[in-house]
Parts: structure tokens; C-alpha cells; sequence
């Protein structure tokens, strides 16, 4: 899984605006068991030059991603992309069409209250207009009316809205990363606060109002939150095994093969390796069981791109540095030439230094093979593990077999052989609501390939933490494989439901 999602644990509405009797301000007002968000500026109502302003305050729970990140479940800084995501809520009010909102890090710390009432503004409170923090002995105040925040580049995002009508989508990676520093870099977390522009709030016209669902709302998947994206997939190629090519693109004719080390149905490091390197060799091989190498090392390339092909027909190395992946995963990769009669069987053998640790399975190495006709794959996938029913409280995974939509096996074939699995190199998933098609991961098929799914030797696979998912639904899972053909992603028409409880 390559998406986690951490929702707000505090949020509240702040104003200075002015109740029914267009005297009185209710900069003492608390929202904070309201449902909804607001922000807005209104001019000229209650005098020719009078300004009002709604502000919005939200805090994330950044000590649970902290305890994430130290689990191995959410990657290190520079491996991930944090996004702001907040759902536009519907109103029959004026919307603020044109306008850009600002969202910075708040300088000091505050409370959620909790005042309901978003008209009369007759709930008080903090936190508000005037006020931080409420307790026994008084109250915080904040330094500047409004709320205190950061106005530098480091703590400042916009979002701009063409018909006002638009969810938030910010990348603001700089800012979470700044929460989960170390000392003396780190930031305190005080959360985000959401505003008119500076432009928008010194006008002499009204901008009206934004609203966004907050996270006391009904509407489970629109409670605002921070979105962790990144690229977990692992591209196995024992099955994909290819032999260079001149006519391929260097990075292309790298081959990568992996090591997963399970103890007792566990990911376990080996205590030797630890996080270092690992090496392996490559030698022919025959079919086992089990798999048995023979003869002297593989001559192969560790740094293909930058080795001239004059040195690739007698250089190489038979020994290939390996590293580690992830806990108790270790991976390699290396490209290999192939000789006049080309190796039917590889052998791949992992160590460090006397220690034999792991002999993989056969690889069959394949030539790159050309045609004079551009093809495009149809397949048709299959999942080979999946449950009608499934907990919120665990990370499922889902299994897929794909194999080419003209496979049509001879009486022979089907009586001694099994389809070999099409290994699809890119292929995305969704997963979506089917009460009423509501997109809750949707393809992520953009730069950072978050849904992007991993392979092995037996297809594709990917994670998915079923917390994201609100129980008592039932899900379905469609798949989008890249076709270099075209150019595109294209969306297979099998779907895969399952319901959450």
C-alpha cells in the first residue's frame, strides 16, 4: 500500500463577524463541534467600510505519524508526498468564485471548543476570534486578532477556486516534514490556518463564503485529513527475466530480482545483513526440485548505462552487490548479455561472505523480441485470494492473475501446463463505493504512482490498510494497465467487490 490517510483530531471556525443586530461582533463565538468550516469575507454590510472575516483552524494527529514512520509504515522524508485534503460542502449562500484561499501553519497552540452555532454566533469559547486557549486560570490570547500563524514561504500554500465549488488538494510536504523533524529543525504542531488572501481580505468588495465538511460530519470520506502518497511497488522480474539489448533503452535492460526473508510467516532481517549489503551470484542452472546452480558464475552488469559496449563483450562482474529494501526484503539488479547460444536456466544464489542465505527459483531469461506490427495487449485478470468480507482492523492483500485475452491452449497444453501469468510491468488500482460509485482511493496513475501495484513471479499484488474504509459498505477494486502502445492507461473491465464490517 502506498496511501495513508491521517483525519484531524481538532478543527473550528473562527470570526469576527457581525451577529443579526449588525452591532456586536461575535469575535467570542466557538464552532467547534460544528460539521462544517467556514471561511468568507464580507465588506460594507454593516457600514460602508465595515470588513468581516471567518477563519479556519485544523490540527492533524502528527505524533501518530511520527510512530508510523517509526514502524516502517509511512516512508522517510524525501520518499513521500503529504497532501491537505478538504471537500467542498454545498450551500445555498453566495460562494467565493475567483478567489484564492491561504493555508498556513499556525504559531500557537489552541482549542477545539464547543460551540455549535455558526449564525447567532451565541456559543462561547475558545477557540475564537480573540482567543487561543481557555482554562481555569484565564485565557490565551492570541498575539495578532485572527489567530497567530506563520507568513514565510516554509508555512504558506494556496489554493485558488475558479466556480467555488472545488475540494482542497495541497501539497504541503514541507510543512509535515518540518512537524516530524528532529531538534532543533523541528516545528511545534499547531495544525493549519485556512484564509482569504491578503488581497481578497483588505478589498472593498465581499468574496462571501467557502465551506468545507469538518470533521465532526456525517459523510465519512469527506472528513479533512493528510494524505501520504508515495511508490511502494516492487517489480520482481524472475519471471520477466530479459536479456540485454542494444536496441533497449539502458535503464530497460536492467533486471531486478528480490529476496524476501520469512521467519515463522514473518519479514525478518537477517541479523548478519541487517540493513547492508547483501551479494549475489548467477549461475546455470537446471530444474529441481530443488533448484541446483552449475558451473562457474554468470559474467553480468551492475552499471549497464555507463559500460560501452565494447567492454560489455569481456568485462562484468560474476558478483553482484545487492541491498536492502525494506525488513526482510533485499533486492538486486544487474543486466546480463546474452551469449551466442544463450542460457535457457539461471540460478540466482544470495550470501555474505561464507553464508549461503537463499537459492531462488529457475529464472528463464527471454530475448527482447521485435515486430513489424505495433500491438495492443488485451488480458483478462483474475483475483486469486479474495474474501467477501473483510475487517477494518487489518492490511489485506490482494492478489491478481492476468493472462493474454488470446490464450487458447491445444488439449495438450491444458492437459500438462497451467497459463503463465502475464506480468503486467504498470498496472494502477481504485477502490470505490458501490452504493453510489464514490471514488475513495481513486487511480493514482500521476507522478507519484501511489496505487501503482507491485509484481512476482505470480502476478500483481498490492496492499490496502481497510482502516481507510468505512465499515458496514460494500467496496469494489477496478484495475488500469499502462498500454505503451497507445500511450495510455486502460481500464479492465472486471470488477472485484467485498464488503468491510
Amino acid at each position: 500500500m502506498a496511501i495513508k490517510r491521517y483525519y484531524a483530531n481538532s478543527d473550528t471556525t473562527i470570526t469576527n463577524a457581525f451577529k443579526e443586530n449588525l452591532t456586536t461582533r461575535g469575535t467570542g463565538s466557538n464552532q467547534g463541534a460544528s460539521d462544517i468550516l467556514e471561511t468568507f469575507y464580507i465588506y460594507g454590510q454593516a457600514s460602508d467600510s465595515s470588513q468581516e472575516k471567518s477563519r479556519v483552524l485544523i490540527k492533524f494527529p502528527v505524533d501518530q505519524i511520527s510512530t508510523d514512520r517509526s514502524n516502517n509504515k509511512v516512508p522517510a522524508s524525501g520518499s513521500v508526498t503529504w497532501y491537505l485534503k478538504m471537500y467542498n460542502a454545498p450551500h445555498a449562500q453566495t460562494v467565493a468564485r475567483n478567489s484564492d484561499l491561504f493555508v498556513s501553519a499556525v504559531s500557537a497552540d489552541w482549542d477545539e471548543g464547543y460551540g455549535l452555532d455558526m449564525e447567532s454566533y451565541s456559543d462561547s469559547g475558545s477557540a475564537n476570534w480573540l482567543t487561543a486557549k481557555s482554562a481555569s486560570s484565564g485565557v490565551t490570547m492570541w498575539s495578532v486578532q485572527g489567530g497567530d500563524f506563520y507568513s514565510t514561504a516554509t508555512g504558506s500554500y494556496t489554493a485558488s477556486f475558479a466556480s467555488g465549488l472545488e475540494d482542497i488538494e495541497i501539497d504541503i510536504s514541507k510543512l509535515v516534514e518540518d512537524w516530524l523533524a528532529d531538534a532543533p529543525e523541528k516545528l511545534a504542531n499547531y495544525g493549519v490556518l485556512l484564509r482569504m488572501s491578503d488581497t481578497i481580505e483588505s478589498a472593498n468588495s465581499s468574496s462571501y463564503t467557502k465551506k468545507f465538511f469538518a470533521r465532526g460530519t456525517e459523510f465519512w470520506f469527506k472528513r479533512p485529513h493528510l494524505e501520504a502518497r508515495w511508490n511502494s511497488a516492487k517489480k520482481d522480474d524472475r519471471t520477466n527475466f530479459y536479456y540485454s539489448s542494444s536496441l533497449a533503452p539502458a535503464d530497460d535492460n536492467l533486471n531486478t530480482i528480490y529476496f524476501y526473508n520469512y521467519i515463522r510467516g514473518q519479514l525478518k532481517n537477517i541479523p548478519a545483513v541487517g540493513t547492508g549489503p547483501i551479494f549475489v551470484k548467477i549461475y546455470s542452472g537446471s530444474e529441481g526440485p530443488p533448484p541446483a546452480p552449475s558451473g562457474q558464475p554468470v559474467v553480468v552488469f551492475e552499471d549497464y548505462k555507463n559500460v560501452s559496449a565494447t567492454s560489455r563483450g569481456g568485462g562484468g562482474t560474476t558478483v553482484v552487490t545487492g541491498g536492502y529494501d525494506s525488513t526482510g526484503i533485499y533486492t538486486a539488479s544487474f543486466a546480463l548479455t546474452a551469449a551466442a547460444t544463450p542460457l535457457t536456466k539461471l540460478i540466482d544464489v544470495w550470501y555474505s561472505g561464507s553464508t549461503e542465505y537463499f537459492t531462488g527459483s529457475v529464472i528463464k531469461p527471454k530475448l527482447i523480441s521485435h515486430a513489424a506490427i505495433n500491438p495492443s495487449s488485451m488480458y483478462v485478470t483474475s483475483m486469486t485470494n479474495l474474501k467477501s468480507v473483510y475487517s477494518r482492523y487489518e492490511t489485506a492483500r490482494f492478489r491478481f492473475f492476468t493472462r493474454n485475452k488470446d490464450w487458447s491452449p491445444t488439449i495438450y497444453t491444458k492437459a500438462v501446463a497451467n497459463a503463465t501469468p502475464a506480468i503486467i510491468d504498470s498496472g494502477s488500482f481504485r477502490v470505490y463505493r458501490i452504493a453510489d460509485g464514490l471514488d475513495v482511493i481513486p487511480f493514482g496513475t500521476s507522478s507519484t504512482l501511489h496505487t501503482q501495484m507491485s509484481t512476482d513471479a505470480s502476478g500483481s499484488y498490492f496492499d490496502l490498510d481497510i482502516s481507510m474504509l468505512e465499515a458496514g459498505y460494500s467496496y469494489g477494486i477496478q484495475l488500469a494497465y499502462y498500454n505503451g502502445a497507445i500511450g495510455s492507461w486502460v481500464e479492465q473491465s472486471e470488477e472485484f467487490k467485498f464488503r468491510v464490517e
